[in-house]
């Protein structure tokens, strides 16, 4: 974890924008010694906002599974999951 005061992003832009992209990692920038913002390069956010959001769809089809509904076969599971795995991965749009 990369912690920065607040004042570095206007004087160190590129720095912390290398950081970022090298790393992957956000970077936490403080004010007056307390957090205040979190910084990180958009690739790594999209990949981030991706996974979220396959973590949200296999709880939901946990939820359903565990309430008794049926939806899919394990085939079209597997089918979906290695799309949105794909999709995570490369950033390329899903079919599902």
């Amino acid at each position: 974890m990369q912690i920065k005061p607040s004042a570095s992003i206007r004087q160190n832009y590129n720095e912390i924008a290398d950081l970022c992209r090298s790393t992957g990692e956000p970077v936490y920038l403080t004010k007056n010694g307390e957090g205040d913002l979190v910084v990180m390069d958009i690739e790594s956010f999209t990949r981030r906002e991706k996974m979220l959001k396959l973590r949200e769809e296999l709880l939901a089809v946990e939820e359903d599974r565990l309430a008794g509904r049926t939806g899919m076969t394990p085939d079209e599971l597997d089918s979906q999951l290695e799309s949105i795995i794909d999709e995570v991965e490369h950033g390329k749009k899903s079919s599902v």
